[in-house]
C-alpha cells in the first residue's frame, strides 16, 4: 500500500473497502519511507495514549513535500499550532487554551446555538428542498465559531473558503503544485484578518474567545500574538469542516438507514448516543499520526526511531475485533467515547463543542423538517480529501 492509495477516486467515493484490505495486509503496513500506517483500532489507540508516539510535523512534511516544504507559509502556520506541538510546549498551550475553552463557556453557547438553527432554518424552509450542505451544514457552524471569537458573520464565506483551502493540507496524501500554492495564499490571508483581529482586542477587549486568550494567564505565561493568531486559525478550522461535513455525513448514514432514522426520529433522546454511532460509522475527521521518538516495537514489529505511523481512524471505527457489525448503524449501539476526537494528550480540545454543535444542528433540523429525506446518494460528491471526509452537497426534500 503507498499513500496515493488513499487520494484515488474509488478511496473517495468509499474507503472503507481499502480500510478492510489494509487491516488484513496487517498490524502495521508500509507506506513508504520511514512511514507505516494501521488501521486496527487496538493498535491506533494505543498509539494515540503512548507518550514516545509524538507529533513531529517537520519530518512530516519533509515526507510529503520534501526540504522545500517547512519554508510554505501554510506550512509554517502549522508549526505554530498547539495540536502540533509536543509537551512541554503542547501542555503549556493547552492548559492556557483549555482556559478560554472550558466546559463552562461552551455550555454558554446553547442558546445561541439554538437560535442560529432556527433562523437558519427560517430561511429555506418553504422552499421545500434545498442542498442541506450549502443553507445549512456548512452555515450553521460557521456562524458559532464567528460568535465564539467575535468576528463579523459576513466575513464567514470568505473566511471559509479560505479555511477549506488550508484544511487540504491536513490530508496523508500530499496535494500538487497549484493546490499548495493556493493553500499558501489562503493561510496569508487569515493570517492577515486575525492578526489585526487580535491587535483590535488589545485595544478594546470583550467577552469573546480572542479577549480570553488575551488574558488567560498560568505562573505569569500568557499567549504571544503570532501563538494566538496561528491558535485562532486553529479553532476556526476545526469549529467550521469537521462539524458541517459530519452533519452531512450523519445525515447520510442515517438516510441509508432508514429503520434507523425512524427510530431517531420517533424518540429523539437516541440523538447523542445516534451521533457516537454516526461518527463511529462514518467520521469527517479520518486520520492522525505520530512520530516514534524512539526505536520501539508495536504489536511485535519494529519502528525505529523517526518512522511515522499514521492512524487511519477512520478503518479503526470499523474494526471487527472491537465492534461487532461494524459496517452497520446502530444508534443504540453502547458506545462510552469514540476514537475519531483522538486520544491521549492530543484528544481534541473542542470535542465538547463539537457534540453541542452536532446535537443542536440535528435535532432542530429533524424537530422541525420530521419528513426530511435525501435524494442522489448513489452520484454523491465528496470531497476529495482522505483525512477529512464530506460531501460537496445533499440534496433534502420534506
Amino acid at each position: 500500500m503507498k499513500l496515493a492509495d488513499l487520494a484515488t477516486p474509488s478511496f473517495v467515493a468509499d474507503p472503507y473497502p481499502v480500510f478492510e484490505a489494509l487491516r488484513a495486509e496487517g498490524p502495521l503496513v508500509p507506506i513508504g519511507t520511514d512511514s507505516m500506517i494501521s488501521g486496527h483500532y487496538d493498535i491506533v489507540d494505543k498509539v494515540l495514549h503512548d507518550r514516545r508516539m509524538v507529533h513531529n510535523f517537520e519530518n512530516s512534511v519533509r515526507v510529503r513535500y520534501g526540504e522545500e516544504g517547512a519554508r510554505q507559509p501554510v506550512l509554517r502556520g502549522f508549526s505554530r499550532m498547539f495540536l502540533l506541538m509536543n509537551p512541554p510546549v503542547h501542555t503549556r498551550l493547552r492548559g492556557l487554551m483549555m482556559k478560554a475553552f472550558n466546559a463552562r463557556q461552551i455550555e454558554t453557547l446553547r442558546d445561541i446555538a439554538q437560535a442560529s438553527a432556527q433562523r437558519l432554518i427560517d430561511r429555506f424552509e418553504s422552499g421545500g428542498t434545498a442542498d442541506i450542505m450549502s443553507v445549512y451544514a456548512k452555515q450553521f457552524p460557521i456562524e458559532i465559531i464567528c460568535r465564539m471569537l467575535n468576528v463579523p458573520v459576513e466575513h464567514a464565506e470568505k473566511l471559509g473558503r479560505a479555511i477549506a483551502h488550508v484544511a487540504k493540507m491536513l490530508d496523508t496524501a500530499p496535494v500538487d503544485a497549484a493546490q499548495l500554492a493556493t493553500s499558501n495564499d489562503a493561510y496569508l490571508t487569515l493570517e492577515r484578518y486575525f492578526s489585526e483581529v487580535v491587535e483590535a482586542r488589545r485595544e478594546q477587549t470583550g467577552t469573546d474567545l480572542i479577549s480570553m486568550l488575551l488574558t488567560v494567564e498560568e505562573n505569569g505565561d500568557t499567549l504571544t500574538h503570532d501563538e494566538i493568531v496561528a491558535n485562532v486559525i486553529l479553532l476556526y478550522l476545526g469549529g467550521h469542516e469537521t462539524t458541517s461535513n459530519m452533519i452531512g455525513n450523519a445525515l447520510i448514514a442515517l438516510q441509508r438507514h432508514p429503520q434507523q432514522f425512524d427510530a431517531l426520529k420517533q424518540d429523539m433522546t437516541k440523538l447523542p448516543n445516534a451521533i457516537l454511532e454516526c461518527l463511529r460509522y462514518d467520521g469527517s475527521a479520518q486520520a492522525s499520526g505520530r512520530t516514534a521518538s524512539e526505536d520501539m516495537e508495536i504489536a511485535g514489529i519494529a519502528v525505529p526511531k523517526n518512522t511515522i505511523v499514521y492512524l487511519s481512524l477512520g478503518a479503526a471505527n470499523r474494526d471487527p475485533a472491537k465492534f461487532d457489525r461494524p459496517d452497520q448503524l446502530d444508534i443504540d449501539r453502547e458506545l462510552t467515547r469514540v476514537i475519531t476526537f483522538g486520544g491521549g494528550v492530543h484528544h481534541c480540545l473542542g470535542y465538547r463543542l463539537a457534540m453541542l454543535e452536532l446535537e443542536t444542528a440535528l435535532g432542530v433540523l429533524l424537530t422541525r423538517l420530521p419528513r426530511l429525506t435525501l435524494s442522489g446518494l448513489d452520484n454523491l460528491q465528496w470531497n476529495g480529501r482522505s483525512s477529512l471526509r464530506g460531501v460537496e452537497s445533499l440534496t433534502a426534500h420534506w
